[in-house]
């Protein structure tokens, strides 16, 4: 044993507890989310790295060598090759995974004390059970998650009597569980309980509209770092407790956060079923018709006006936009018009798609404003461009009581002068809620790609001189 191996060990969990909160505060901005970023990665560099010395590590240093080499030569292809489009199905994923390790840990840990391997309290057997269940949860529902978002399953997944089904695989979730606790763990008994947690992790997803994800992901990340604190806390290690519980409270308020965004309650979006489309979905359908405008028009408007405002979408992802939709800006800043860029809480995928893809395309972080920070300016903008927003901008929130988003604080981009829609055609958005601003009068349709729309507004206004 190494000397001094007590003291070190807990010294560099406690150094790495301390980075990961330092570099969790710093992503909460913009400027410091790198910084936070590079702290994070080097607090999970030093807490790997000593747990080589862990007293308790004994001798599996290949199993552990082999999983470090594929997990991190996994991560680096995947980022590399993961484009933006994608990020919010490989955040679901690799959040899933974090569910699923800690899971992956209760069950060990319970084995080796069905085995007499290990001895446990009555509250550390409790914490183990506590996060298989909610780690084997965001395990299977993250993974639910990505497949939605990848295309792979419909939006939505419902049948007759579902609601009293999740109740029952619940119910039979945690008298399993209580069973694991009050009379020990037995193979059968553990095989039985991580089978029905993950069911229920499945089956509490599957009917979740498309239009969620984005609160169902910032979920399940709360739950997974709770997982992971308490099965810190059956492993003794202070790392492991500290990130987790950090995390969790972090995911926890985000959660929060979002679903206020969205004027509804956590509860709302897991069993209200929002993103259904159906007949009462459908009702109060506009009326009217959508005008379109060619991109010369749009172009002409863009360039004399005095202020204009973008509001970026899940289109501006798909179409990889956002280099373009920068060039634009900086060449309407260069002809003395005021630019801003307007971003909901919920826009795109995932928390902070939008403000992620906008930081990648270089675009200051002064220029980008909240939905509180900016809803006032609307009535005094020329124009206001939505590039593939669609729920977020939609007035049927603020006009129609029978619409499923009515309530929802929205971008008031329908009280500018003028409004014009980029959008690839005339479908309704992800949530397949029709939208209310397109038949509004000061709005005009830009139909396209919105990649090579950005690039005929540029070419038209340079040709203005």
């Amino acid at each position: 044993m190494i000397p001094g191996v007590d003291f070190i060990v807990p010294a560099a969990y406690f150094i790495a507890a301390v980075m990961f909160i330092y570099g969790l505060k710093a992503m909460s901005s913009p400027v410091t989310a790198r910084r936070g970023i590079l702290w994070s990665g080097v607090a999970m560099l030093v807490a790997i790295l000593v747990t080589f010395i862990h007293p308790k590590v004994e001798g599996n240093y290949l199993l552990m060598i082999i999983a470090i080499g594929l997990g991190s030569v996994g991560a680096w292809w995947t980022a590399r090759r993961v484009a933006m489009t994608d990020m919010p199905q490989m955040i679901a994923l690799y959040n899933g995974m974090g569910g699923g390790a800690a899971a992956a840990i209760a069950a060990v840990e319970l084995l080796k004390l069905y085995s007499g391997q290990v001895t446990m309290d009555m509250a550390t057997i409790i914490l183990a059970v506590l996060g298989g269940i909610i780690g084997s949860v965001a395990f299977t529902g993250s993974l639910i998650a990505f497949a939605k978002l990848q295309g792979w399953m419909r939006k939505t997944w419902r049948f007759g009597g579902q609601q009293l089904i999740n109740l029952i695989v619940f119910a039979i979730t945690l008298v399993l569980g209580a069973m694991l606790i009050i009379q020990g763990p037995d193979p059968l008994l553990l095989t039985l309980f991580f089978a029905s947690a993950l069911l229920a992790g499945i089956l509490v997803t599957i009917p979740i509209g498309g239009a969620d994800m984005p609160v169902v992901i910032s979920l399940y990340n709360a739950l997974t770092g709770l997982a992971v604190g308490f099965e810190g806390y059956v492993l003794q290690n202070p790392a492991m407790m500290i990130a987790g519980i950090v995390v969790g409270a972090a995911g926890s308020l985000l959660t929060q956060l979002m679903a206020k965004a969205m004027n509804r309650s956590l509860s709302n979006v897991l069993f209200a079923g929002f993103g259904k489309v159906d007949e009462d979905a459908q009702s109060g359908e506009a009326t009217g018709e959508m005008r379109a405008i060619d991109a010369t028009d749009a172009a002409i408007q863009m360039a004399y006006a005095e202020k204009v405002i973008i509001v970026p979408g899940y289109g501006l992802a798909v179409a990889q936009a956002q280099h373009k939709i920068w060039e634009l800006t900086q060449l309407l800043m260069s002809k003395g018009v005021k630019v801003s860029f307007a971003i909901h809480p919920v826009a795109g995928r995932m928390p902070g798609h939008m403000n992620v893809l906008l930081a990648e395309a270089g675009v200051p972080y002064d220029l980008i404003h909240d939905l509180e920070d900016i809803n006032a300016q609307f009535p005094t903008t020329d124009v206001a461009l939505v590039i593939g927003a669609n729920d977020v901008v939609n007035p049927a929130a603020r006009k129609d009581t029978s619409s499923p988003i009515f309530g929802m604080p929205i971008l008031d981009v329908d009280k500018a002068r003028n409004c014009i829609v980029v959008k690839r055609g005339q479908g309704t958005g992800f949530s397949g809620i029709e939208n209310l601003l397109f038949f509004e009068d000061n709005t005009r349709m830009l139909y396209g790609d919105a990649q090579k729309v950005a690039q005929q507004l540029i070419s038209g206004i340079k040709s203005l001189g």
